[in-house]
């Protein structure tokens, strides 16, 4: 479908292809290793995806409740967590793969797509050859390795390949104003939102930076409406993730937790130069932007000063110069602790937690750089393709692998987990960060007597028969968390969470007899509002489609 005449890539030479995928494989052929690679977030993100899947096995098509986590308390750290790569891991799940095995194919995934979705972007405006090593620098910068191998990020990692992808969908909106792209875009956009929500907000300022340029060198008073419709198609599909995350964020501990960490994660700007390849924690792994990034940014400055200077300046290429070199160096300047002021006066950079996640966008914009850069020289082109790609070799090819291997089954990930997969940011407001200790039922009798049977559970329903021989006080061993409620006979009944001795657990009373007790979690009106969108949306999408297809003018 996709290399077919017609296809996204139907342009792309063989041995460009061949090329590209040898390389890309080459980075994830360590995943082969039996076992998950021990990294800071890998283990976390595998019960993740356990949990995940045990809600879609369970019916629940929008997982937003970890049932195992924080140690059988349950925790909403999946309403606020990227819930793209999750879908992905779960798919694979579905289909045979081990979780360790679908977790690793995500990795695996966002790091060999991401190269293509480079190309395709690189291609629409510069020769293949260029192309070709913007592709790669991209998909081998030192920090790509440090997500994979180090971190074991996948969802920043997966986030890498639609970002390309949203700006080849905005090019091809202007210089077709073709239907499809507007939405090609959108589906593209929201894969960014849902793949890792942070570096969606960082992208933004320069996918619409990215848009005016286009429209300045392309005028049309329709075009505006084209990319309106690429971003809000794109914000609309993903409404039923990021519109609960963000309204409901103010429940959690998200700026109790975040407040202040930034102080102790700023960076040396020679670290951004050079820093020894180590697995170890925040201030210890490698920072270093790559050499060939670096000679991209420093020749883009060079030459776009020199286009600036002779006031020559007129093509979309010597804007995108101007645009990648500034987003360059605003990003360096976040990351540096010249910007303490800032981050302290603007709370949705302190949600971010470390400064260095910036170099997200230098990855991106010193990879183009390079790639305009080799398009300027008319000679030897090729043959400097091939030594950058050596030489990128030489110093870099001791980055992909992980440190160690370690073998679990999945039942070791898919039971209560003692953990919440967070530092604590997404617990409720009125609990604590861990609850550090196993309930001894899913029920205690606080006061009175009564005689408890669990008929089921699941994550978000649990039933009750309660017989209680004089009225009774108790105590769901769950986190409360907007959305759960309890239903005494079929009638809601109050809950009190905010008793400091039971550090957010439900309680509630009931009067002597035998009762059945149901304790669901529902959607909240904000949730519904997304999912409402999302829905909308996705008519739209369909709708278009089915016009312009009957129109024939995709």
């Amino acid at each position: 479908m996709l290399f077919y005449k017609g296809g996204l890539f139907h342009n792309m030479k063989r041995w460009r292809l061949i090329l590209l995928l040898g390389i890309s494989v080459i980075l994830v052929l360590d995943l082969l290793h039996p076992g998950f690679p021990f990294t800071h977030d890998g283990r976390d993100h595998i019960v993740r995806i356990a949990n995940f899947y045990e809600s879609l096995q369970q019916g629940i098509l929008i997982p937003r409740w970890g049932g195992n986590l924080n140690w059988g308390y349950g925790h909403p750290v999946m309403e606020f967590l990227y819930p793209l790569p999750s879908y992905i891991a779960s798919a694979f799940h579905f289909i045979g793969f081990s979780l360790v095995n679908s977790y690793k194919l995500v990795l695996a995934l966002g790091i060999i797509a991401s190269s293509f979705a480079m190309y395709l972007w690189l291609r629409s405006f510069l020769d293949p050859v260029s192309s070709t090593l913007g592709a790669f620098l991209y998909m081998f910068a030192p920090y790509r390795m440090v997500d994979a191998y180090v971190r074991g990020d996948i969802g920043e990692n997966l986030a890498f390949l639609f970002v390309p992808l949203v700006l080849w969908a905005i090019r091809k909106v202007v210089t077709t104003e073709k239907i499809r792209y507007v939405l090609w875009g959108g589906a593209f956009w929201a894969g960014v939102i849902l793949a890792h929500n942070a570096i969606a907000v960082m992208f933004l300022p320069v996918a619409i930076l990215y848009a005016v340029i286009l429209l300045a060198c392309n005028w049309k008073k329709s075009l505006i409406w084209h990319i309106g419709g690429l971003f809000a198609l794109g914000f609309g599909l993903a409404s039923f993730f990021w519109i609960p995350a963000v309204l409901e964020g103010k429940y959690t501990l998200r700026n109790v937790v975040t407040a202040g960490l930034y102080l102790s994660r700023f960076v040396k700007f020679q670290q951004l130069v050079y820093g020894p390849w180590n697995y170890g924690q925040t201030g210890e792994f490698t920072l270093q932007l790559g050499i060939a990034n670096w000679i991209g940014l420093v020749a883009g400055m060079i030459w776009g000063g020199m286009k600036v200077w002779n006031r020559k300046i007129h093509s979309e290429i010597g804007w995108l110069v101007v645009m990648l070199i500034l987003a360059s160096l605003a990003s360096i300047f976040l990351m540096l602790p010249y910007s303490a002021p800032l981050w302290q006066k603007v709370m949705l950079l302190q949600n971010f937690q470390f400064p260095w996640r910036f170099l997200s966008i230098d990855v991106f914009t010193t990879a183009t750089l390079v790639a305009i850069m080799l398009s300027q020289i008319k000679k030897y082109r090729t043959a400097l393709m091939i030594g950058g790609i050596c030489l990128t070799f030489l110093f870099q090819w001791q980055y992909f692998h992980a440190q160690s291997y370690i073998s679990h089954p999945d039942s070791f990930f898919s039971g209560i987990w003692d953990g919440t997969t967070d530092t604590g940011e997404s617990t409720p407001i009125w609990s604590i960060r861990w609850m550090e200790q196993y309930p001894d039922a899913p029920v205690d009798v606080l006061d009175g007597k009564a005689h408890v049977v669990q008929v089921s559970r699941s994550f978000t329903k649990h039933d009750y028969i309660v017989t209680a021989t004089e009225p009774t006080t108790l105590m769901e061993n769950t986190l409360y968390f907007p959305g759960w409620h309890i239903y005494v006979d079929g009638k809601e009944v109050p809950i009190q969470y905010q008793d400091r001795r039971y550090v957010g657990q439900m309680t509630f009373t009931l009067p002597q007899g035998t009762h059945q007790v149901e304790v669901v979690f529902k959607d909240t009106k904000v949730r519904i509002i997304g999912e409402g969108i999302s829905i909308v949306s996705i008519g739209i999408l369909i709708g278009m489609l089915v016009f312009a297809i009957r129109k024939k003018i995709l």
